[in-house]
């Protein structure tokens, strides 16, 4: 295989991967609390047996989530709460830990402070925290204290990371951390609102004609190599 196709193939699989973020950023561009994610790319220089020049290939080395704030939407449920600072909300799934800048919360069948897919919030000793049923009203503090109107019943976990970049999306506006993060110091919450989503959808849709555009080049480039080859093909065919 010629290296201009060599070279052509591993644009268009970065720029696959690339649209497949764009696309995944305006799905979630209405999602509480969600990040946007954004690819890394690199060169990728490798020189194979029997051929004099290396070749230059582009490889995705992976993804950032961007730290820029979302937007504060007011809500007035007591039970929402917006993350002011770095910290993400602990959030407890099948004996794990992960975290969400996600506040939208509502109450389980027991009680339970829960996301909108059954996760239990976690509190600060990774309980989960539990609103009496008899309870007439629920109020979260910017420390994330809970309280009834009889006292408090537990404090949302509030983590920070020195890297945010430690942190794996797994979905359902959930991260996973690969590095252990410290109780919250810069971040307080504020009930009664949401942190919309930092997704600028303009940007996003010009990044996504920008990408369709240049797959379109590279698969024109790779077309036109193929040409090329069959032309010759047939010339050499032609003289035999």
């Amino acid at each position: 295989m010629e290296n201009s196709i060599y070279t052509g193939l591993s644009r268009q699989m970065a720029l696959q991967s690339d649209m497949n973020t764009i696309a995944n950023n305006l799905a979630n561009v209405n999602t509480p609390g969600y990040r946007g994610q954004y690819m890394l790319f690199t060169e990728y220089v490798e020189k194979p047996k029997g051929i004099e020049d290396p070749l230059s290939m582009v490889m995705d080395y992976g993804q950032f989530i961007s730290n820029k704030p979302g937007p504060m939407q007011h809500t007035g449920n007591p039970l929402d709460v917006a993350m002011q600072g770095p910290g993400f909300i602990g959030i407890t799934r099948g004996g794990e830990t992960f975290y969400t800048r996600a506040g939208n919360f509502m109450l389980g069948e027991d009680g339970a402070l829960v996301t909108p897919t059954g996760d239990r919030v976690a509190s600060a000793g990774g309980s989960a925290i539990i609103i009496p049923q008899d309870a007439k009203s629920v109020s979260i503090a910017e420390d994330g204290m809970v309280s009834t109107e009889n006292g408090a019943v537990g404090q949302i976990m509030m983590t920070e990371f020195e890297n945010i970049d430690s942190l794996d999306a797994i979905g359902d506006n959930l991260y996973k951390a690969n590095a252990p993060g410290n109780p919250a110091t810069d971040t307080r919450m504020i009930s009664g609102m949401v942190e919309g989503s930092n997704v600028n959808p303009i940007m996003e849709m010009t990044r996504m004609i920008d990408t369709q555009r240049a797959y379109q080049s590279a698969a024109r480039m790779l077309q036109s190599e193929h040409d090329r080859q069959r032309t010759m093909i047939q010339r050499l065919s032609q003289t035999q």
